[in-house]
């Protein structure tokens, strides 16, 4: 699974549970975009969580 290049998050495990809180196994997996940045005037393609994403456009 894909993890982000600035963070490092990615996937996470939990389990589900039903109205008989009968556990099953389940992941949570992060939202992971192909994005084009600038890195020191050049275009780098890189992967990043939403959350990283969001935070390039404040900086």
């Amino acid at each position: 699974m894909a993890k982000c290049e600035n963070c490092g998050k990615g996937p996470q495990f939990g389990q589900n549970v039903s109205f008989s809180q009968k556990k099953t196994k389940r992941q949570f997996k992060p939202n992971i975009q192909r994005i084009t940045i600038y890195e020191d005037g050049k275009k780098v393609r890189k992967r990043l969580c939403t959350r990283c994403i969001k935070s390039l456009s404040k900086v």
